[in-house]
């Protein structure tokens, strides 16, 4: 790749997540979701643009606010071994961020903030678990850690990238439950980043279907199956296995996988929808309300949920879904 090759991981991205609301990103892998929850997280900076969190702009601010930024947005990685010290016990681990930002002195309060938010993330009795290291935790209790220690300051905001997708899926439903738990009692915002569709659906209040940096849909999690309309979502949910019905054969794309360094002008799904049309290949479709908690991008979103004036080929992804 050259100097002069650049690509766009995050492109004219905008939403919004309501207070005590869990938003899903969905997408395939390499389409900008990670890094959409860095740039979130301030990991990452962005090129252009605004983020506002409580109506206050992040990226340019002073040490005192920033400390407050930290309390406030914490994040749960996909990986819980990668995300762990190796070398430090769960105490160190959920302690530090109390002890990093200063916001308890007292170590005996220090230990019991640590103890209660070990029993709230089900890891009891919560004093077996203050001397383990992650190796000699299974893969759910590392992630019930992570979990704990992006919930022992209290913040108001969190980013969870893909926290159970390298669980074991027995174990999936209880962290699943738990960050219901969580946002529920505590009114803690989630962005849920996450390759999963059914996951999605169940945990999430709504989701924002992402493709090749851009955002198609924003929907409701109880309209996915039955009200979606972007031709991408469509895509997504027909790759999805169904264990109760037979085989299916899979929607065909036409044309290559588009090219993230040089993307296509217009719409980046265009060159590969069957409903694309000759400005979708021209001009930039922004995502636009189309009913309550509804929006997308597509020039022909109510042609496709009314169904008329549909070519062959169209009308077969309609009936396939």
């Amino acid at each position: 790749m050259g100097k002069e090759d650049v690509v766009s991981a995050v492109n004219q991205v905008s939403f919004d997540i309501k207070q005590g609301e869990i938003l899903g990103l969905v997408g395939e892998s390499g389409c900008g979701k990670t890094t959409m929850g860095k740039l979130l997280m301030k990991i990452e900076e962005i090129t252009s643009g605004e983020i506002l969190v409580n109506n206050e702009k992040i990226l340019d601010l002073n040490k005192n606010r920033r400390k407050e930024f930290r309390k406030n947005v914490q994040m749960i990685f996909q990986d819980p071994f990668d995300s762990l010290n190796p070398k430090m016990t769960v105490y160190d681990i959920v302690s530090e961020p109390l002890i990093s930002l200063k916001l308890l002195k007292n170590k005996q309060e220090i230990k019991q903030k640590v103890l209660d938010i070990l029993q709230q993330v089900d890891l009891s009795p919560a004093e077996k678990y203050l001397n383990r290291h992650p190796h000699r935790l299974s893969g759910g209790q590392r992630q019930r850690i992570a979990i704990a220690r992006a919930l022992v300051v209290d913040p108001d905001f969190i980013v969870a990238d893909e926290p159970v997708s390298m669980l074991d899926v027995s174990i999936r439903a209880g962290i699943m439950n738990l960050l219901k738990r969580i946002n529920k009692e505590r009114g803690v915002s989630i962005l849920f980043i996450t390759h999963d569709l059914a996951t999605a659906r169940f945990l999430c209040h709504r989701i924002a279907v992402m493709y090749l940096g851009e955002i198609k849909e924003i929907l409701s999690g109880s309209e996915l199956i039955n009200n979606n309309l972007h031709p991408y979502t469509k895509l997504l949910l027909s790759s999805v296995p169904d264990l109760f019905e037979p085989p299916k054969k899979r929607l065909k794309l036409k044309g290559e996988a588009t090219n993230a360094v040089v993307p296509p002008k217009g719409c980046r799904f265009a060159p590969r929808c069957p409903f694309a049309e000759d400005r979708c290949l021209e001009e930039t479709q922004t995502l636009e309300t189309y009913e309550d908690n509804h929006m997308v991008a597509c020039w022909k979103a109510e042609q496709i949920k009314e169904r008329k004036n549909l070519s062959e080929d169209e009308k077969y992804w309609l009936n396939y879904n």
